[in-house]
């Protein structure tokens, strides 16, 4: 099997497995610390992989999306503030569990969720994306641009809570991305007469910004000024293990929740937060102790936490078939693949077959390890970040983005372009506009563009063209499904409402 020559590929080499394990405890760290989310993590280690083989700057930065999903859940437990997005569901039954002295058991009860999750994603992945790649593998432009067009409809209508906010989150992306040197004609368009411009924009300032920099803002605007330390109350050390009984009695509920959070992953734009939110409404609907959930029981982490987990690898299967990334640290894991010079799409099962499967090998191995790391660690991790004021931590994170910005090109400009999209990216979230949707819009465009323009230059019909492809025709109607169930879910929220 392909998924042993991958384990083979990993375990023959020291260097990626160092890295492996390294990215397991970055991202449990990463995803513990109040404010810091993985994908911010990730875009500020991005340059850090320029000069490594493809293969461990891979599964370095893949590793540490998924512990990082995983170490959310601790900040969630014991501060009471989610780590990640995701995570928040987590805190509704944790938090309550922390309080009655049940702090091991709750994130002990997590690391087994989110292996649980993570594990049947991987699986997921491991066999849907050869099957879909085998089927997509004879598309041509036309097809093609009627899946990133598709993706961007998708992507703009279910990110966040406004259509019309997201289509413009989109449309920006978009825009952005054009900025540069026209493809077919190779002359300069929208550089604005500065030289800079003419290469194009680079992906790593635009993610640091994006990600880090606003959201260094926001959690020192809701911080308010607080510096201190947290102190953690001592948890019950005669209640503080998850018990093989809770396990029996969570593994239903892992099982559903980790099936709600697979196929939300394989849809492009949905992401963890929606899967765990969905997977703990659904858990909590066929309970029999309704009454219970929010008070602080297992089952309330354990469906959150299987299916925010069980989301990382199906995310990967729309990026490794079609070319697009299903979530925001698939579209960094695009550009690095980008930057190694690997080619995204079908083809990659047969030009990189080897690496693709060292990849999830690589996936594999690091949900073992941060399962490990969290159900025996969580708790010291826990209290060293209790110890560091929040005064210590951001300075450092704000630093290293600048460091990270110049790395990635040595350009000073780069760090200019870092601050600027940190403040477009702090004033959309403030406003309800989708950073997510605008880094995705701005990793597809140049796709989107090359295979618009190459369909049109198949045939003297135009955009007819579009209309006489079969396959382009379905996945229109997708886009246009999605959209209109989305509509309708808007309608049916305000008549509830009025």
């Amino acid at each position: 099997m392909d998924i042993l020559t991958g384990f083979a590929t990993l375990f023959s080499d020291p260097v990626t497995l160092g890295f492996v394990v390294l990215a397991a405890f970055t991202g449990v760290i990463v995803g513990a610390i109040p404010g810091l989310t993985s994908a911010a993590a990730i875009a500020m280690l991005v340059p850090a992989t320029f000069f490594m083989q493809p293969l461990p700057a891979l599964a370095f930065l893949y590793v540490i999306g998924k512990s990082g999903r995983f170490g959310g859940s601790i900040s969630a437990i014991l501060f009471n503030t989610p780590g990640t997005a995701a995570a928040a569901a987590t805190q509704i039954d944790g938090h309550p569990m922390y309080r009655a002295g049940k702090a091991g058991k709750a994130m002990k009860t997590a690391a087994t969720a989110s292996m649980f999750g993570d594990f049947l994603g991987d699986l997921l992945l491991i066999f849907a994306a050869v099957w879909i790649a085998s089927f997509t593998e004879g598309l041509g432009p036309p097809e093609l641009f009627a899946v990133y067009l598709t993706a961007f409809i998708v992507i703009s209508s279910v990110v966040g809570s406004s259509i019309i906010k997201g289509l413009i989150s989109t449309a920006a992306g978009i825009i952005i991305a054009t900025i540069g040197t026209d493809p077919i004609s190779a002359t300069a368009r929208l550089d604005f007469g500065i030289l800079n411009f003419q290469s194009g924009m680079s992906l790593v300032p635009l993610l640091i910004g994006m990600f880090v920099l606003s959201e260094i803002a926001l959690q020192l605007e809701q911080s308010k000024g607080g510096s201190g330390s947290i102190v953690l109350r001592e948890s019950d050390k005669s209640d503080n293990t998850f018990t093989f009984a809770e396990l029996r009695r969570c593994l239903p509920v892992m099982m559903r929740s980790s099936v709600i959070g697979a196929v939300i992953g394989i849809l492009p734009g949905l992401g963890s937060s929606v899967a765990a939110f969905a997977s703990y409404g659904e858990a909590k609907r066929r309970a029999k102790n309704r009454e219970e959930w929010g008070t602080g029981i297992v089952e309330g982490i354990a469906a959150p936490e299987s299916a925010n987990n069980a989301v990382s690898g199906p995310t990967m299967i729309p990026l490794l078939a079609l070319g697009v990334p299903g979530s925001t640290i698939a579209a960094i894991l695009m550009g690095v693949f980008l930057i190694h010079g690997i080619p995204i799409g079908p083809q990659i099962f047969i030009t990189s077959r080897e690496l693709v499967f060292g990849l999830f090998a690589a996936g594999l191995l690091g949900i073992g390890i941060y399962g490990l790391i969290g159900f025996f660690g969580s708790s010291f991790i826990g209290r060293m970040i209790a110890k560091v004021p929040t005064r210590l931590i951001y300075p450092y994170i704000f630093l290293t983005c600048f460091v990270s910005a110049y790395a990635a090109r040595t350009s000073v400009f780069d760090v200019f372009i870092m601050c600027v999209a940190g403040l477009l990216g702090y004033l959309m979230r403030k406003n309800g506009y989708s950073t997510a949707a605008f880094i995705i819009a701005f990793v597809l465009a140049r796709g989107a563009e090359e295979t618009l323009r190459q369909s049109l230059i198949l045939t003297n019909d135009g955009a007819l063209i579009f209309l006489q492809r079969p396959i382009a025709l379905l996945f229109f109607a997708f886009g246009a499904l999605v959209v209109a169930a989305r509509l309708w879910q808007k309608y049916r929220s305000r008549t509830r409402t009025a």
